[in-house]
């Protein structure tokens, strides 16, 4: 079967004009961002004096080649598109991060995660080619090796301070139209990790096979681990859209089943558990609550109004609580030290559930050692989990906003982890360069962007430009 050409590829050259267009528009000087109706960020950033990027003709699937298994994809194209381009073909892309609003640009330059990374490793592990608008405001064809590996190789991570992604070419794997799912329970985290490192090792869990792996911590003594089978046959599927909440579905039974489209947005209907915040999970509310707002998006959307109109914060000074800090970050630890970590967090930082996902760096197919991504820089070869958690703490009598998280990051340093960087950030330039490869960025950044337009790594990241 010949490749499907799912838009003309006129449409995508003139979508690549007009943001260079746009580029060249933006003064000296003058911060460029990105103009697009969505973001995933939890970094509060000062506010644009200049219209962003117009990446409005950018948002598509190219072509779908079912037999190459692999796909052409604009760079500021949501995983909910892509994932609608390919499910017909029976394919989903390697590593299908948890939001449908994600971009496939944005989770290669800013990392992205889920459930088959334990096999396919992260996002941009799958890239074979991308197109980059580059400081320069030139287009670069990046690949593995060639005349622009160093740009391919220092992109993850780098949070479009090198470029931007206009086309991305990516391998797809094949999926079943269902997911058997197995919700195994763990008493102790060391059970848990060990069988995390027993299903990495042999893609199966007491004889039966296992294609994508995540899970979920309520409290140290209450862990579980969901083994997720693609297959064609199947019980007759649950549901989580309506009136099920998917994470609370663990604690009630043992087996379930989600067709692939609702395996892969599971957690998107209620951003995981964070829709309690809003009220979503209260059986009244969830009645009345329109089917198309239980969406990540729109509870994102949420969180930026509270961000700038406070309300929340208002109320709770009235009522004379204490302030909070925001605590969201997605950290990995190395397998071995994962029990110690999770331990820790429950004692010192007390937020639940928190999700674990487990990784590794995806294997070459042939000889050879895997590729190494210095602005990322996790071991070949080593088992890690990610642990996500997502919410806010109250800021302790004579304590700063800011102190958990700068306690947390320094507890992922300590066990050999990193974290990644799309909420706040606190290390200082030395401790960034050390654990974010400041020196390869560098070089990149002084080869692709000379005169230093595009905002840098660390001004993104920590001092929120």
């Amino acid at each position: 079967m010949r490749a499907e050409r799912v838009n003309h590829p006129n449409d995508h050259d003139q979508a690549v004009d007009t943001l260079r267009r746009s580029y060249a528009a933006v003064p000296t000087g003058e911060p460029v961002r990105l103009a697009k109706r969505t973001s995933n960020l939890f970094r509060p950033r000062s506010a644009p004096r200049t219209p962003g990027l117009d990446v409005s003709g950018l948002n598509r699937v190219l072509s779908v080649d079912p037999t190459g298994r692999s796909a052409d994809v604009q760079g500021m194209c949501t995983y909910e598109d892509l994932v609608d381009a390919t499910l017909p073909h029976g394919l989903m892309p390697l590593v299908v991060p948890q939001l449908r609003t994600i971009t496939l640009g944005g989770a290669v330059t800013g990392l992205g995660i889920e459930s088959t990374s334990f096999r396919n490793g992260l996002p941009h592990e799958s890239v074979q080619e991308m197109d980059v608008l580059t400081g320069t405001g030139e287009i670069i064809s990046a690949r593995p090796d060639g005349e622009h590996a160093d740009l391919f190789t220092a992109f993850p991570n780098s949070l479009g301070s090198l470029g931007y992604a206009t086309r991305l070419r990516i391998e797809l794997q094949p999926i079943g139209r269902y997911v058997a799912l197995r919700n195994i329970r763990f008493t102790q985290l060391e059970a848990l990790t060990d069988a995390i490192a027993e299903v990495t090792a042999t893609r199966s869990w007491a004889g039966e096979p296992v294609d994508a792996m995540d899970g979920v911590m309520f409290s140290p003594g209450e862990a579980y681990l969901v083994l997720a089978t693609f297959t064609d046959a199947a019980d007759p599927p649950s549901d989580y859209t309506g009136q099920g909440i998917y994470y609370r579905s663990l604690r009630q039974r043992t087996r379930d089943v989600l067709t692939a489209y609702d395996y892969l947005w599971r957690w998107d209907t209620d951003w995981f558990w964070c829709s309690a915040a809003f009220g979503a999970q209260h059986p009244v509310v969830r009645r009345l609550w329109p089917s198309r707002y239980r969406r990540s998006d729109f509870y994102h959307r949420l969180v930026r109004l509270e961000h700038r109109h406070q309300v929340a914060a208002r109320i709770d000074r009235l009522r004379g609580q204490p302030a909070r800090e925001r605590v969201v970050q997605d950290v990995e630890i190395p397998l071995e030290r994962t029990a110690d970590f999770l331990r820790w967090f429950a004692s010192a930082v007390g937020m639940n559930p928190v999700w674990l996902c487990p990784l590794r760096l995806r294997e070459p197919a042939g000889p050879g050692s895997a590729r190494s991504w210095p602005l990322y820089p996790l071991h070949a070869g080593q088992d890690y989990v990610n642990i996500g958690f997502w919410g806010s703490v109250p800021i302790a009598p004579g304590a700063a906003d800011g102190d958990v998280n700068r306690m947390i990051e320094r507890r992922v340093s300590e066990s050999g982890g990193h974290k990644s960087l799309y909420s706040d950030a606190y290390y200082d330039r030395d401790a960034f360069d050390r654990l974010y490869g400041g020196d390869t960025w560098r070089a990149v950044k002084d080869r692709y962007d000379p005169d230093h337009r595009l905002t840098g790594l660390y001004e993104k990241a920590v001092a929120r430009a």
